[in-house]
């Protein structure tokens, strides 16, 4: 029975040996880990209590940072939602539609800027475009912000015709004021 009981206890230290082996295979791989989320410096590798300390602070870093944006964030959206939306919204659709164009050589940018009660101006400004001066259209595009509609045209002019920018945007123009 003496040689039985050996080979139990000598299983058993063998299995704890083991067990402890694994614990503290275990314990490196997630302290690598916790060490991989910190921001990096450019300083020798630290000590594992040091890992450690350094982790705790930079969690405490992140969570008055955390703190310090929910703040503005209230603040933001207590301030901005009421006064900056009705100041917005009354005073663009007053002076809307707006046309905005700029010529560089034979290329024409048209920035309009509608409601959307005015949304089908943009067909009208294609139109005149097209139709009614020849020009090349490169570009278009729009975007909408609330009640507010964004759009971009840019075209390119005839060639030959170097008047045909300013009377295009002559008649873009009278065209809009012919709304407001």
């Amino acid at each position: 029975m003496d040689q039985s009981d050996s080979n139990t206890s000598q299983s058993r230290s063998v299995d704890r040996k083991t067990i402890e082996k694994n614990r503290r295979i275990q314990m490196k791989a997630l302290y690598s880990e916790l060490n991989s989320l910190l921001p990096q410096t450019s300083r020798a590798p630290l000590t594992l209590p040091d890992q450690l300390d350094e982790a705790a602070h930079y969690i405490k870093e992140l969570q008055v940072n955390m703190e310090k944006m929910r703040e503005s964030k209230r603040k933001l959206v207590a301030t901005g939602s009421s006064s900056m939306s009705s100041s917005v919204d009354v005073s663009v659709s007053r002076r809307l539609p707006k046309i905005e164009i700029q010529e560089t050589g034979l290329i024409l940018h048209v920035f309009l800027v509608t409601s959307l009660e005015h949304n089908f101006m943009f067909h009208e400004i294609i139109r005149v475009v097209t139709e009614e001066s020849g020009a090349e259209i490169t570009h278009a595009g729009s975007s909408t912000v609330d009640d507010t509609i964004f759009h971009t045209l840019h075209c390119k002019v005839g060639d030959c015709d170097y008047g045909a920018s300013s009377r295009i945007s002559e008649s873009l123009k009278k065209l809009v004021n012919n709304f407001n």
